[in-house]
């Protein structure tokens, strides 16, 4: 503690090895009204106590780069315990990084310490993951700690300047993705950072600098170490980023995948699979972009279902009966992807929900199709089978009678289940023309779209 006590008292004194830039408003373009009403109150209160407060991160990244932020972030001198005596509605969290979780109206800010430099007193595992360091340092100190160049920009509500550290706005209209310090060093401290470095690049269209892309591929393994609820909060990001189709192709390209999902290998290796997977991955993208609903269950469940295919099938061939099997196999896929991605129980459940109801899609006789359209997730179901389908897996003619089955009355559907008949049964509904909106033209939509509708994805911060 004397130690560093010290050394910061004697760093005082020396020059700034990043002199920083302070971009007006006219060059960097942001608009006061694109910043969050709680993110400039946030800062206000905070200016108003003595402190220093800004908006961080890729909140100023994404406003100067002409994109809607999700949500903002605030940095600031003050300690979270002075945050926390400023803002009635807050708490404190974290254990690795404190921050403190500020409410503002239907907004919740983050709102984190300026921190200083790692020294080699802070906490790591042997491989170099940095385990916690909550010790407090200046905004330079701060900009210095960040990953990405385009990360460490700080946007003052109040004057309206960007303060840049590391050249960020200009990487940005570079379109280069630069780190911070030495990619290796960084790395090591975070392996998640090579994630992210995939991640953005994919999602601002970055080029990787060199010296960033370089070493991504040799310490790939390093993500073994990261704990896997971390693991599976940064690939739902990457999953839900609106560009994850570009983000699973820069991850095969850089060797990451074998990390993240040990199974994409077996799903690349299969034509039908990657088919499957890519499909499930475009209509993601699209209905992200679209500010539709999405569910981490259905695209998990297209994730791994090709690897469930052929554990099921390997067990009816040994002789198990086919329900129990599934389950076996269902719950021997889950497991060993819970060794990496600590997925939730309760996206768990939906998952194994939407592959149960498979096999009974073939079940068009007597009363089975009855109850099965009653099922709480059989929309989700028909809309993985849908993919199927599209795909090449499935019949198309099955996902047809399912939906003709979905938009029939009762007289038309108890018309279906005569022998031979089929959708050629079903009357178009008024003002349909011929091949609109037909089952082989629809595009799959997640379950958000049924009445079992499951609640938006997470809001992820970058």
């Amino acid at each position: 503690m004397i130690r560093k006590l010290l050394r910061r008292i004697f760093k005082r004194g020396e020059p700034s090895p990043h002199p920083v830039e302070i971009i007006p408003a006219e060059r960097h373009g942001i608009r006061p009204e694109g910043v969050s009403p709680g993110a400039r109150r946030t800062c206000e209160t905070l200016q108003q106590a003595g402190h220093r407060a800004y908006v961080v991160g890729g909140a100023v990244r994404d406003l100067i780069a002409g994109r809607q932020p999700k949500d903002f972030d605030v940095a600031t001198d003050a300690t979270p315990d002075e945050v926390r005596r400023l803002f009635r509605r807050s708490r404190i969290i974290g254990r690795r990084f404190q921050i403190v979780h500020v409410m503002q109206g239907g907004e919740t800010l983050e709102v984190s310490t300026f921190r200083a430099a790692h020294d080699e007193d802070t906490l790591k595992v042997e491989h170099g993951r940095v385990l916690r360091d909550n010790v407090w340092g200046s905004m330079e100190d701060d900009a210095a700690r960040r990953d990405f160049t385009i990360n460490a920009l700080y946007y003052d509500p109040t004057s309206g300047s960007v303060f840049d550290y590391h050249h960020g706005v200009r990487d940005l209209q570079r379109k280069t993705l630069r780190m911070i310090g030495d990619p290796r060093a960084r790395y090591r401290e975070d392996p998640v950072r090579m994630l992210r470095a995939v991640r953005f690049s994919a999602k601002l269209d970055l080029r990787l600098d060199p010296m960033v892309q370089a070493p991504i591929r040799e310490m790939a393994e390093l993500i073994e170490n990261v704990p896997s609820s971390r693991l599976f909060d940064e690939m739902l990001k990457l999953l839900f980023s609106g560009h994850a189709v570009e983000c699973v192709k820069r991850l095969r390209e850089d060797g990451l995948h074998q990390g993240l999902l040990p199974l994409l290998d077996v799903i690349f290796e299969q034509p039908l699979g990657e088919k499957f997977v890519m499909l499930a991955l475009a209509d993601t993208d699209l209905r992200i972009r679209a500010d539709k609903r999405t569910s981490p269950g259905f695209l998990f469940a297209t994730l791994l279902w090709h690897e469930v295919l052929a554990n099921w099938e390997k067990r009816k061939k040994n002789g198990e009966p086919a329900v129990p099997a599934l389950h076996t196999a269902m719950d021997e896929v889950l497991d060993t992807q819970g060794e990496k991605l600590a997925i939730t129980r309760r996206i768990a459940g939906d998952i194994k929900d939407i592959w149960l109801l498979q096999p009974r899609f073939e079940k068009r006789g007597g009363r089975a199709p009855f109850r099965l359209i009653e099922q709480q997730r059989f929309r989700a179901a028909w809309d993985f089978l849908l993919l199927r389908a599209k795909s090449g897996e499935a019949s198309q003619e099955l996902a047809d009678w399912w939906l003709a089955f979905q938009e029939a009355g009762n007289a038309e559907r108890e018309e279906m289940l005569k022998p031979d008949s089929g959708p050629k049964k079903r009357r178009r509904g008024r003002g349909r023309k011929t091949g609109e909106a037909g089952a082989a033209d629809a595009v799959p939509m997640h379950p958000a779209g049924a009445a079992d509708a499951v609640p938006p994805a997470p809001t992820f911060k970058d």
